[in-house]
C-alpha cells in the first residue's frame, strides 16, 4: 500500500494533471476521490486539506500539498528520474508558457463556479453556460495551437516527449470535447493529443478510467 494519498474528483482537469504526473513518473499512490457534486470539498475534512476547498490535495512525504502545478513542480524537483521538463532553458519557458495558458487563463474563467455565477447574474441557463465555456475554451486552445506549431517543436508541445504543457493540456482538450468546442481548425493539439492517448500514464489517468462510465 502506497503512502502517498491523493484526493481527487475524476472529472477535475487539476486532478488529472496531478494523475499523469504520478502516471508519467511512476510514482504508486493511493486515490481517494471527493465528490464535487455532493459538496464533499466542502467537507470540515477536505477543508483540512485544502483551506480552499478545492482537489486535488496529495499526502506525500508528511506533508499534504495542494494547487496542481505546485504539486507537479514538487514532484520534479523531488523525484526527477523521469523529467516532466524539457532541457534547456528555453524549451523550459516555452513548456512553462503553454502549461500556463491551460491552468491560469482558460481554467480559471471556465471553473464551473465561475460559469455557474455568470448564469446566476445574468439570469441565463444551460445554453449560456455552454456558450461562457466554449467560447474561452476555443479561443485559449487556438493560441496554444498556434505555439505548438513552432520550428522545433516535435512530437509534443515542446519536443519528443511529454512535459508540463502536454499534461496540462490534455485534460483541456478533455473538457473542451465535453464542452462541444470545435477542435477541427486546431490540427496540431489534436495530433498530439492522439500520441498521448497511446501512453499508458495518459490513458490510466483518464476520466473514464478511473471512474468507468456505468458508475457515472
Amino acid at each position: 500500500m502506497s503512502d502517498i494519498t491523493l484526493y481527487d474528483y475524476w472529472r477535475s482537469s487539476a486532478s488529472y494533471r496531478v494523475r499523469i504526473a504520478l502516471n508519467l513518473k511512476e510514482i504508486a499512490y493511493r486515490a481517494v476521490p471527493v465528490n464535487l457534486l455532493t459538496r464533499e470539498h466542502l467537507s470540515a475534512a477536505h477543508l483540512a486539506r485544502n483551506p480552499q476547498g478545492f482537489v486535488p490535495a496529495l499526502d506525500i512525504d508528511g506533508q499534504m500539498m495542494t494547487q496542481s502545478l505546485a504539486i507537479i513542480d514538487y514532484l520534479e524537483e523531488t523525484r526527477p528520474h523521469v523529467p516532466l521538463l524539457p532541457e534547456g532553458p528555453l524549451d523550459r519557458q516555452k513548456a512553462r508558457a503553454m502549461a500556463h495558458v491551460v491552468a491560469m487563463d482558460i481554467h480559471p474563467v471556465c471553473n464551473l463556479n465561475v460559469a455557474a455565477r455568470v448564469v446566476e447574474l445574468t439570469n441565463g441557463g444551460d445554453r449560456e453556460k455552454a456558450d461562457w465555456m466554449r467560447h474561452f475554451m476555443a479561443k485559449g486552445l487556438a493560441a496554444l495551437d498556434i505555439m505548438a506549431k513552432e520550428p522545433g517543436r516535435g512530437d509534443f508541445c515542446v519536443g519528443d516527449r511529454p512535459t508540463i504543457a502536454d499534461i496540462c493540456l490534455i485534460p483541456q482538450l478533455y473538457n473542451a470535447e465535453r464542452w462541444g468546442v470545435d477542435l477541427s481548425a486546431m490540427p496540431r493539439l489534436r495530433a498530439i493529443g492522439d500520441r498521448c492517448a497511446a501512453i499508458d500514464a495518459f490513458q490510466k489517468a483518464a476520466p473514464d478510467a478511473v471512474h468507468p462510465p456505468a458508475a457515472h
